[in-house]
């Protein structure tokens, strides 16, 4: 049985990306009212080890910071006048800051919480460990959720999903449609990352702790086993969401999107519909291109 194919997205500033199988769409609001879309290749490599498991999802991983940071570039610049746009490498020079930030808060400090509590709750350390990078994580989430452009992502996220959910239902892709559903989904990023905090738990209680260098150390060049599995479980998860085991196994990483998603006006899920509507036609072209061997040129749409 061949592999279903699933919609994929991300937020960016006041728009929505789109991964379909082979391209993906950003379309952002501008300024002046008006819809933006570019259409852009999705990148080879990841695709070519999709039936290799724990592989494909750090690659699959990779994949989407990669897309990610394109597309979080491409919608900020369309945000300012051309004098004020930054490149994709200052962009990249930003995430990486971010990575390091982001390792630091929630790699480093958990594990001096497990090892300062050690001798408390002893013989439990990667469970402390895992709480303490789960409370930071709610903190962040809560702190950084009072910012009105951040408040504004979430709006788009949610109509990321609400526009994947319509389209995963097969009914008709409009603003009203799409509103009726949750702004909720189980493959979200939101949902894999409380994944990835759980399989953590479980990786890191086989893991020796010689010493505080070597668990810091260990948690960080683990990291892309740990996004591996927690790939497979996700994987797993929305390919038997109609089983209520799963249902209740994804319950509390649904909950935890209520902090990453809020309800979206009809304005923004029109964004989201013509990211996604981009996105299946410029695949739709790329496999009639495939079976004829010739290039088409790709017109973005005008709105």
């Amino acid at each position: 049985m061949a592999e279903p194919r699933y919609m994929g997205g991300q937020a960016v500033l006041e728009g929505v990306m789109m991964r379909g199988a082979s391209k993906y769409a950003i379309a952002v609001r501008d300024p002046d009212g008006g819809i933006k879309v570019d259409i852009r290749d999705v990148p080879p490599w990841a695709e070519r080890y999709r039936n290799i498991p724990v592989l494909r999802g750090v690659l699959s991983l990779g994949e989407s910071l990669s897309l990610g940071y394109r597309a979080l570039t491409w919608s900020a610049n369309q945000q300012v006048p051309e004098e004020e746009q930054v490149s994709e490498k200052a962009m990249g020079w930003a995430v990486g800051v971010a990575v390091i930030v982001f390792s630091a808060l929630f790699i480093v400090l958990p594990a001096l919480a497990g090892n300062s509590l050690k001798h408390i709750f002893h013989g439990s350390f990667p469970v402390v460990e895992g709480f303490a990078r789960l409370a930071l994580f709610v903190v962040y989430l809560l702190a950084i959720s009072r910012v009105r452009d951040i408040k504004r992502v979430f709006q788009y996220h949610g109509a990321e999903h609400k526009a994947i959910a319509a389209y995963e239902n097969g009914v008709e892709l409009t603003p009203e449609t799409a509103q009726q559903f949750t702004t909720a989904h189980v493959r979200c990023g939101t949902n894999f990352l409380l994944t990835v905090m759980v399989v953590a738990i479980l990786v890191y209680s086989v893991i020796p702790r010689p010493g505080l260098a070597f668990v810091i150390a260990s948690r960080i060049v683990l990291i892309p086993v740990i996004a591996g599995l927690s790939y497979e479980v996700i994987r797993l998860a929305a390919r038997n969401v109609h089983r209520p085991w799963v249902r209740v196994l994804m319950r509390p990483g649904l909950w935890l999107q209520k902090l990453t998603t809020r309800q979206p006006a009809l304005d923004q899920l029109e964004v989201a519909i013509l990211s996604l509507r981009a996105v299946m036609s410029a695949d739709q072209l790329a496999e009639v291109e495939s079976r004829a061997g010739v290039r088409i040129p790709v017109i973005a749409p005008a709105v």
